[in-house]
């Protein structure tokens, strides 16, 4: 696996170590530098031993403008042919996918589905340029690197054009709703977690500890203060495409999120329903800026692995128990997913 040295004694001479892995557990060793000695600490996941987990395997590809694109891709057991495919988009968008254990693409993996992730323009670790090259380009070059992405696993054979999905939270889930409004017709179905729907008012809603570097979104996504910023904001918002989102989209959104409000998905739900799109979404009263309770965490999973089956085809389990406990609640489209509204 890869090792990151994780903390050192004083002089140095014992140091903590992280061998990060893809298709088992991470584990923590310590390294005795003066004797060579490697003496095991503990496993994160025992759970997974003995699992079958499947590789994450490094991909790498142009975009249309010949930016170089790399990402992760994970096929499932005993693949063959052209697969379902759901694309799996980071948030930040300064942030990246690194190689090792992942829990989503092991879950979509185990249900059937090649899953895909890339790192796009502005994501972090390929130099300032690699970031660069993201300013003014949400919703624009960042959207297009997504669809050479889906692209690129259609033309290799990897997937079947009719099956492929989209699954992104924060700045995926941004993505996942541009998805839906500006290129449908490469899409069967949407996941967005937490998306923003639009930025003028996800901008006029930013948190105060964001407020220190408000000037640089300023300049990287686009300025809410002039009328030229507002315009060009407004055009990448996906809430003002609507006349395209004809595909099912499920979204979900904690309500105490500070960073996307919740108001984000409700107007673009309310504003789906409007036009009868297909739209499901879902609400966790005591869940912030992703889903922490294990219970909610299952409650999700359960019902976006049934909505993905229903639309991309792959496996799913019954619903049982797994949405008891849960804060889960249904605010639209409970008829839309097997298993739901019952």
């Amino acid at each position: 696996g890869d090792i990151t040295f994780t903390g050192r004694t004083y002089g140095g001479r014992v140091v903590a170590a992280h061998y990060e892995r893809d298709a088992e557990s991470g584990e923590y060793v310590l390294l005795d530098r003066e004797t060579r000695e490697v003496r095991p600490l503990f496993k994160q996941r025992k759970a997974l031993a003995g699992l079958k987990l499947r590789p994450l395997e490094p991909v790498s590809f142009p975009a249309r403008d010949g930016l170089r694109l790399n990402g992760y891709l994970t096929r499932p057991e005993n693949a063959s042919g052209k697969l379902p495919l759901i694309l799996v988009i980071h948030g930040g968008p300064y942030a990246r996918d690194y190689w090792g254990f992942r829990s989503t693409h092991q879950w979509l993996a185990n249900r059937g589905y090649a899953v895909l992730s890339v790192n796009y323009r502005g994501s972090t670790g390929y130099g300032k340029a690699f970031v660069n090259a993201a300013h003014h380009e949400w919703g624009g070059r960042m959207h297009d690197d997504l669809i050479d992405t889906a692209n690129w696993a259609v033309g290799n054979g990897l997937a079947d054009p009719k099956r492929v999905g989209f699954f992104g939270g924060s700045y995926g889930g941004y993505s996942a709703l541009m998805a839906a409004t500006r290129t449908p017709e490469v899409f069967a179905c949407i996941v967005d977690l937490f998306g923003i729907s639009n930025l003028l008012t996800f901008m006029a809603t930013i948190p105060p500890y964001w407020h220190p570097w408000f000037n640089v979104w300023k300049n990287i996504v686009g300025n809410p203060d002039t009328e030229e910023g507002r315009a060009f904001l407004a055009d990448r918002s996906p809430l003002n495409h609507l006349e395209r989102a004809t595909r099912p989209i499920l979204i979900a959104h904690g309500l105490n999120d500070v960073r996307v409000v919740a108001a984000e998905s409700r107007q673009m739900v309310d504003a789906l329903k409007g036009r009868q799109a297909p739209v499901t979404y879902l609400t966790f009263r005591d869940e912030g800026h992703g889903f922490v309770r294990p219970v909610n965490q299952l409650a999700f999973f359960a019902v976006a692995e049934a909505f993905l089956a229903k639309h991309l085809g792959g496996l799913c389990q019954p619903f049982e128990g797994d949405l008891s406990g849960s804060t889960m609640k249904v605010e639209a489209g409970a008829e839309l997913v097997p298993g739901l509204a019952g």
